[in-house]
């Protein structure tokens, strides 16, 4: 196969960790007989410092005529920490999705049985813990309407969906779950926001399409709650923007591990994968960050793509990194593994999958050695 990436590192350890991805991707099409071509584009702070313009005119074409956007992070802290800046970075991705109508961000979840006694969770809540979270993302109150009066003291953001919007995402939601567990939780605030009524209605319709999978119902306050005491009990969680911005991050935490943590956006026509973790500032340039989640979202990409064994071989080397404590200081705190290190490991890995056996002491000084 032959695909066109468009290469957004971002800010802050975007370019680290994507450079690894990166890396693996190149493994894979070596091992496999694909041939994979980069174009790389600015987005995010060192877009505005460079044309004024989160999202410049050129990087959106590039990511429009691209197969799918492989996408690091974005974010500065001259950005985060001055809430009156009228161009802020995250602009630029809001701008991205909308444009490029990436309407659902895919998010799993899953637990390794290696890292399990790293969660801030007891093992017996989250042993077992696999689900993703489907969330709606070009509309709802992240674009809506805002105003502001002139005196300063009434702010209003609009919250508003249309039944296509919601639509388009529940059947790829219900698909998932068809080949998953069979089972899809909406999780909406039907109690108290018209939206959410209308959500309700529009995928409890869609449900009778789809007889094999068990549809049923949570609030969003109580289904944040549920997420810590039973994750076990979830498959497929469709929800809106909002709401899912928020149960999202909040599910990140089972793991151990956000830096472990792949998400996917689709649309029609194309599709962009990113880490779910931000710029991480205060590690740029140090060769610390962990690269798992990017990798993880390039092997999403290939299984966008139906590249199943591609993918398949990739979350392989990682379970087995982790499973030989080859990871990084947010893993491990005494670890001496880099950022390049796990790049390292895990295209050595793809190459040689049958030789298990590692010495990982010459790992850290960038000779990985598989026995």
């Amino acid at each position: 196969m032959k695909l066109k990436i468009a290469l957004l590192p971002g800010d802050g350890i975007g370019p680290e960790v994507t450079k690894q991805a990166v890396k693996v991707l190149d493994t894979i099409a070596e091992k496999f007989n694909h041939t994979i071509e980069y174009q790389t584009a600015d987005v995010g702070a060192i877009a505005i410092d460079k044309t004024g313009n989160p999202l410049p005119d050129e990087t959106l074409k590039i990511c429009a005529d691209a197969d799918a956007i492989l996408f690091g992070a974005i974010g500065d802290p001259k950005y985060d920490n001055d809430p009156s800046a009228k161009v802020r970075p995250e602009q630029g991705l809001l701008k991205l999705r909308k444009s490029l109508g990436l309407f659902a961000n895919i998010r799993p979840l899953t637990t390794y049985a290696s890292l399990i006694h790293k969660s801030n969770l007891k093992e017996a809540v989250i042993k077992g813990t696999d689900f993703v979270i489907y969330r709606e993302l070009t509309s709802g109150i992240y674009f809506g309407e805002k105003e502001l009066s002139d005196d300063g003291n009434t702010a209003v953001d609009i919250c508003k969906y249309t039944t296509e919007e919601i639509n388009r995402i529940a059947h790829l939601a219900f698909k998932s779950a068809q080949v998953r567990r069979k089972k899809l939780t909406l999780v909406d605030k039907a109690n108290v926001l018209e939206t959410s009524r209308l959500w309700r209605k529009c995928v409890t319709k869609i449900a009778t399409e789809y007889p094999d999978v068990s549809l049923d119902f949570l609030f969003v306050d109580n289904a944040a709650m549920q997420i810590i005491l039973n994750p076990t009990q979830f498959d497929v969680i469709l929800t809106e923007n909002l709401f899912g911005d928020i149960i999202s991050d909040e599910a990140s935490v089972i793991s151990g591990s956000i830096g472990l943590l792949a998400s996917a956006s689709i649309g029609y026509h194309t599709a962009l994968f990113e880490p779910i973790h931000g710029s991480y500032p205060q590690a740029k340039g140090k060769n610390i960050a962990n690269p798992v989640a990017s990798i993880l979202s390039a092997a999403m990409l290939l299984e966008h793509f139906k590249l199943y064994k591609e993918a398949g071989l990739i979350k392989e080397a990682v379970e087995k990194s982790l499973e030989l404590n080859i990871c990084t200081v947010d893993i491990n705190s005494e670890s001496l593994f880099k950022t390049d290190d796990i790049g390292e490991f895990i295209m050595d890995y793809i190459q040689f999958p049958q030789d298990y056996k590692v010495n990982p002491n010459n790992i850290h000084i960038g000779k990985s050695t598989i026995i």
